[in-house]
């Protein structure tokens, strides 16, 4: 069973995925407004990604034995001066988010809950993954500049399709 202060934890962590959720739709309406379709998709399938995850830590706080409490979700920016400046604030809201698990980790590491760590640490290896994906995508950005190579870089995000995880 989870202690209260581990299940506020996961909860609050909830919301903030959900947050991130809506981050990226945001996302997405910006890039279709820009006509960049290729990148609003690349941004909806990690909309999907976000929410994933949040039903992940709704469902253990449950099964766990908790109680899962949402809480008000802020609203997310609309606009960003660039493709560029979306993903760069992309990548520094991904690194927010392992912050907060690498915290949510170390309360699992105080309160000895092995159970809660056991779960978290699928967490901690997708933020590896979810900070380079970002990371690649900023990357190309800044070789394309505002040039052409932008129109092939969303074609090549159209690709991206989300496919949840095997659990």
């Amino acid at each position: 069973m989870l202690s209260e202060k581990m299940q506020n934890a996961i909860n609050d962590q909830v919301n903030f995925e959900i947050f991130s959720a809506h981050i990226y739709l945001s996302m997405v309406a910006y890039f279709e407004e820009q006509g960049l379709s290729g990148f609003a998709k690349w941004m909806r399938a990690q909309y999907q990604e976000e929410i994933f995850h949040a039903m992940k830590m709704f469902d253990y706080v449950l099964e766990a034995g908790g109680s899962a409490k949402l809480g008000t979700i802020d609203a997310p920016p609309l606009q960003w001066e660039s493709p560029l400046a979306a993903f760069e604030n992309a990548l520094e809201h991904e690194q927010i988010v392992t912050g907060r698990i690498n915290a949510l980790m170390e309360l699992a590491q105080e309160e000895k809950d092995h159970a809660t760590q056991i779960f978290l640490q699928w967490f901690v290896s997708e933020q590896v993954e979810e900070e380079a994906s970002v990371g690649e995508v900023v990357g190309k950005l800044r070789l394309a500049g505002d040039g052409g190579a932008l129109f092939m870089l969303d074609r090549d995000l159209s690709a991206r399709v989300f496919t949840p995880p095997a659990e």
